[in-house]
């Protein structure tokens, strides 16, 4: 430990040098006092919700408010998991790591960090939990056991992720049961949400109800699984291979000196660099197809190759069904979810149009023009946006009477797709933020034009292709013919100035 102690000292020598003035200590005071105030209302709202009378709940919310809550769990250990978790600074990953230093010394303050940031996620989760089903008599054993049941779980969690980062058989088993988390959590939702699920309303409706002694036992139980994961992931940490802590701090690294520069278009590529690196592909020949369409094919082989990401997208359909239950109908987040869920599909099939942004080269290499191939590129992000608008417009269809009731509601989804696909390529040619751009003085402060402008990039052109669609999903009108002849007229708009802008360029 004194070696440790030593080397930590000499490695972070420079910025021990300055001392804290008023000036730092006013400033995180400040930070502190903004944050509570901002935090105040939301937590005031979530207190009146806990103790709100439970009986005045619907079995339906309780259900859904579930789902999302168990998707979130899913998803903050699967981050946990793409992260690291035991990460370390770039500094100790090159110079502690590889050292004959104690690994378990080593990696103390990543497993403090990591212990911190699953205890403060488990009592977010926990409170998120007693906000969807209320409390009415305010227990105290009841709340503080639906709350350490939350804790230990998200201990759990990341202890798994922990031991799966090692490189253990529970890798591939947590991943699996991530997947079927998600998938069970995202079925028992669209199930509560429709009212398929009649018999399980009593139980819902009792949730709020159940005995206190029971919750306790639970929550001792859940403790004591924890703290057997966390003792196993802490013997652990004395045999933990050095190459999964730098590959992870290598990732961390990377993705913070993105995020500081203000350039967040390099996570995309840093990710995309990263799964491919160090990976043998199968040759096979291309099937005989003109010279654009190749370019089409060659993107969805790529896909092909990634079934976990398209199987996600597909799963992430459900969550407009969800928000539409949670929100109380078809409302503004429920068609921001449809929008952003169809561009997020949409842009995950652009690779190959940023490749040729990037190295404009390969078009000339390929023999094809410069608009026939923004066509080309333009077909994979338009068939997989409309796939997903397909589904999740079924599953709408599940939880609200009325939305996909009728066939118009199908007619959108064709429409639809071109202009979400031209967003889509938009966003992957807008290349690095211009920060050269000046600062715009607004009532609510200074807003830095050079961020703004490449953030609404492609979001602009999705919400104005769009923009007929979705009216008529938030009016919910009758008769949908003149909107469907006002979105036909977007969508030959947005394709052809798409078009004709590739021909000039």
């Amino acid at each position: 430990m004194n070696a440790l102690a030593s080397a930590r000292a000499i490695i972070r020598a420079p910025r021990a040098k300055r001392e804290r003035t008023w000036q730092d200590r006013y400033t995180l005071a400040f930070a502190i006092a903004v944050l509570g105030a901002v935090a105040a209302e939301p937590l005031s709202r979530a207190w009146n919700r806990i103790v709100a009378p439970a009986a005045t709940t619907d079995p339906a919310t309780i259900g859904t408010g579930l789902a999302l809550v168990v998707l979130a769990y899913a998803g903050l250990i699967a981050l946990a998991r793409l992260v690291g978790p035991i990460t370390v600074s770039p500094a100790d990953a090159a110079w502690l790591v590889p050292s004959p230093l104690t690994r378990r010394a080593v990696l103390r303050p990543a497993a403090l960090r990591l212990l911190v940031a699953s205890v403060v996620a488990g009592v977010v989760l926990g409170v998120t939990v007693l906000t969807v089903l209320g409390v009415p008599d305010l227990a105290t054993l009841r709340v503080a056991g639906a709350v350490l049941v939350a804790v230990a779980a998200c201990v759990g969690g990341a202890a798994t992720a922990v031991l799966a980062q090692r490189g253990d058989p529970e890798s591939d088993r947590l991943g699996v049961a991530l997947a079927a988390l998600a998938a069970l959590a995202i079925v028992a939702g669209l199930a509560a949400a429709s009212g398929a699920a009649l018999p399980w309303r009593s139980l819902l409706t009792a949730l709020p109800r159940v005995p206190a002694s029971v919750i306790v036992g639970v929550a001792v139980a859940a403790c004591l699984a924890a703290t057997g994961l966390a003792v196993r992931t802490w013997r652990a940490l004395s045999r933990f291979p050095s190459r999964a802590v730098i590959a992870s701090s290598a990732r961390v690294g990377q993705a913070t000196d993105a995020i500081v520069t203000l350039e967040p278009g390099l996570l995309t590529w840093i990710a995309e660099d990263n799964h491919w690196r160090a990976r043998r592909l199968r040759s096979r020949p291309w099937p005989h197809l003109p010279a654009p369409l190749a370019l089409a094919w060659v993107e969805a082989r790529r896909l092909g190759r990634r079934p976990t990401r398209l199987a996600a997208l597909l799963a992430a359909a459900a969550f407009p069904a969800l928000a539409a239950v949670a929100t109380g109908g078809i409302t503004p987040p429920v068609a921001v979810a449809l929008l952003a869920g169809a561009l997020t599909a949409a842009a995950s099939a652009t690779a190959g149009a940023r490749r040729d942004i990037e190295n404009p080269t390969l078009i000339r290499l390929a023999g094809v023009s410069r608009q026939a191939a923004r066509a080309a590129r333009a077909i994979p992000p338009a068939l997989l946006a409309g796939a997903w608008l397909a589904a999740a417009l079924a599953a709408l269809g599940l939880v609200g009477p009325g939305v996909a009731a009728g066939a118009s509601w199908w007619a959108f989804v064709p429409l639809c797709a071109p202009p979400i696909a031209v967003a889509a390529l938009r966003m992957a040619g807008r290349g690095p933020i211009d920060h050269s751009l000046p600062v715009l003085d607004t009532p609510g402060g200074p807003v830095p034009l050079g961020p703004l402008f490449w953030g609404v990039t492609g979001i602009d052109v999705a919400v104005l292709g769009c923009a007929p669609a979705l009216t008529a999903l938030l009016l919910q009108p009758a008769q949908t013919a003149g909107f469907l002849t006002a979105q036909a007229v977007a969508t030959v708009l947005t394709v052809g100035a798409f078009l004709l802008r590739a021909r000039r360029t």
